[in-house]
């Protein structure tokens, strides 16, 4: 599992650690069921505090993303993928919405905005 760790990101580091196992489980490039690192094993690669990845593996837990078994490991939990796709699309209109508010606000026109989209998009 790669991970990457930006100083540079406005977002705390728990909450990048907690995008980026999102992403990979709905791109399904970690399964369902799959054996994550443990808190320590993950901390020590990426050179951080046990703190912050026990913080982002709790807020993963209890998305219901993973789940820890005593003794055991932590896994990926059996998802419904419809129902994330769901949930992450309804994120996206709402980050759409405000952009388009904002947009508004400024009255930057819709050619603008799409071009502003379509690099936004081809950057990732």
């Amino acid at each position: 599992m790669d991970l990457i760790i930006s100083n540079a990101s406005s977002d705390p580091i728990y909450l990048q650690i907690v995008k980026q196992i999102k992403n990979l489980i709905m791109r399904g490039e970690i399964a369902e069921g799959e054996l994550l690192p443990s808190i320590r094993t993950l901390a020590r690669e990426l050179q951080i505090s046990v703190i912050t990845t026990k913080r982002a593996y709790e807020e993963l837990e209890r998305e219901g993303y993973i789940t820890t078994v005593p003794g055991k490991g932590t896994y990926v939990a059996a998802q419904n993928k419809e129902l994330l796709r769901e949930m992450r699309l309804k994120i996206v209109e709402e980050n759409l919405s405000e952009a388009v508010e904002a947009a508004k606000s400024i009255e930057l026109g819709y050619e603008e905005l799409r071009g502003m989209l379509k690099i936004f998009y081809e950057e990732v």
